[in-house]
């Protein structure tokens, strides 16, 4: 296979078989139900990764298959990702429709046994992780107003991860019997993750406190 092949779909990386398939296995057709959808490839395609499922099926000396009235080996899996697992024996590479989920390919090619595709999902999914964490973090701000008196206990009860950033005199606006209240706007923050959809855990607004 040559190397250096354009990645083709919406997703794709390549791999390259070391092994060649076994003698006698070259361009005989092999049929595969796969949960009542029939695939049509060919023992040299099935027997690439020679360790998997579906090399052992074809070769018929270690496994046993039911087969259907046409002749085909029946395998209760999931057809929709089927696909994706034929075609990388095809041509050693990874290839997804935009809606596809990585994770399901995964557990199918763990189930067939595929080792060189279970790698390439993995490290893609962990790139996937890596990135994710990589975004840095937003700060978002709250001011609070209070009296004098609620100014001691606001700032002790400060909780989930908001700290103290600035504390303003706005002056007296009322007052309680005879003595005047001095209010404070009270600015406070906290880092705000992206989630992997791109919204923050919690927006940013601005509150007062009151008795």
């Amino acid at each position: 296979m040559e190397g250096g092949e354009e990645t083709q779909g919406a997703a794709g990386l390549r791999c390259t078989w070391d092994i060649l398939p076994p003698a006698g296995t070259q361009a005989k057709w092999v049929k595969l139900n796969v949960g009542g959808t029939i695939f049509l490839t060919t023992r040299q395609t099935l027997c690439r990764e020679q360790k998997s499922f579906l090399c052992r099926l074809c070769q018929g000396e270690e496994l046993q298959s039911d087969r259907d009235e046409n002749g085909a080996y029946l395998i209760d899996r999931d057809p929709t990702y089927f696909g994706p697992i034929l075609n990388f024996l095809r041509h050693g590479k990874l290839v997804l429709d935009k809606d596809m989920a990585e994770e399901g390919v995964l557990e199918e090619a763990e189930f067939y046994n595929i080792g060189p595709l279970i790698r390439i999902i993995k490290d893609r999914l962990e790139e996937k992780d890596y990135t994710v964490t990589q975004v840095p973090p937003k700060h978002v701000y709250r001011v609070l107003q209070c009296q004098e008196e609620e100014l001691t206990q606001m700032v002790s009860t400060m909780s989930d991860g908001w700290r103290f950033e600035q504390l303003v005199n706005i002056g007296s606006s009322y007052n309680y019997g005879n003595e005047d209240q001095t209010e404070f706007l009270c600015v406070v923050s906290k880092e705000l993750y992206n989630s992997p959809n791109g919204t923050s855990l919690e927006p940013s607004h601005k509150a007062k406190v009151r008795p």
